[in-house]
């Protein structure tokens, strides 16, 4: 197909991954579908004369530069590149060790930099391209319990803003994409979601309390992915991107709450604000 596109897909070996592997297939389109294990990602994508999976671990900057490297020699170029790997280091601030918030950032915001930094050349000289990230409300909306996780996707959401005018020059667009809860594997215990290692006596009531509630989500979270992952495929077959898609009504409620109270902040001290420039 002429309007074919090359994907490129980092965390393909479960959750959102494989259903952007497999949406992009089903639309005509060459996938690059990466994980830790390239025969785990062939086994969840499924077999596909399109697909080429490559082992990838996305904190490994010459794994990302292999992996780059691999799907040029494949498909000849790379147009998509779907930044969705990640993982969720849950607890409260102090029951997380600065082992565990190091490794937070070196997965959610250091791995997509990683990769971006593989792929950015070759965009570049092809002078187009796409970089989607899959951020979170998270990103947008700081909450009890997420705080390692929340401030790996702020980040992530500062780097795509800037990013974004800075890859424009060279016909290369970026959007990032805020999800809600939807029924991936992210919470699933020992892979993608892992406990806080530090037990401290004033929190270990609401640390049993909050893990029991996040248990009870997995399998029952609002948003299809299957969904999420053909919207995406849509939005990056219809033409321009935008800076930024909200995925689900709770993501769209919860942003928009957040916008409201930043504003009503603005508003409350707006003199006092205005007031600390130097006299004229």
């Amino acid at each position: 197909m002429a309007d074919s596109k090359v994907w490129f897909i980092t965390g393909a070996s479960r959750g959102l991954g494989i259903d952007i592997a497999q949406a992009a297939l089903a639309a005509g389109h060459f996938v690059v579908a990466t994980g830790r294990d390239a025969q785990r990602v062939t086994d969840a994508v499924g077999a596909h004369d399109n697909l080429l999976a490559v082992a990838l671990d996305i904190t490994d900057p010459a794994a990302s530069d292999a992996a780059a490297a691999a799907a040029v020699e494949r498909f000849g170029r790379i147009d998509v590149l779907v930044n969705n790997a990640g993982n969720f280091y849950a607890g409260f601030f102090e029951t997380l060790s600065a082992d565990q918030v190091r490794a937070q950032m070196e997965t959610n915001f250091f791995g997509p930099l990683n990769v971006t930094r593989a792929i950015l050349p070759i965009l570049r000289q092809q002078r187009s391209g796409q970089i989607i990230t899959i951020t979170s409300t998270a990103g947008f909306v700081g909450g009890s319990f997420t705080s390692a996780y929340a401030a790996s996707k702020h980040a992530l959401e500062g780097w795509m803003e800037s990013l974004a005018p800075e890859v424009a020059p060279f016909g290369i667009e970026t959007m990032s994409v805020e999800p809600g809860f939807f029924r991936t594997e992210l919470l699933v215990e020992g892979s993608s979601t892992l406990w806080p290692e530090l037990d401290i006596e004033d929190y270990a009531e609401q640390t049993a309390q909050t893990i029991q509630a996040w248990r009870q989500m997995h399998g029952t979270q609002i948003g299809d992915p299957a969904k999420l992952a053909a919207a995406l495929v849509t939005l990056s077959d219809g033409g321009e991107l935008p800076g930024r898609f909200i995925a689900g009504a709770d993501a769209m409620g919860g942003i928009e709450e957040k916008q409201a109270t930043v504003q009503q902040q603005i508003d409350a001290n707006r003199e006092l604000s205005a007031s600390l420039s130097y006299d004229a």
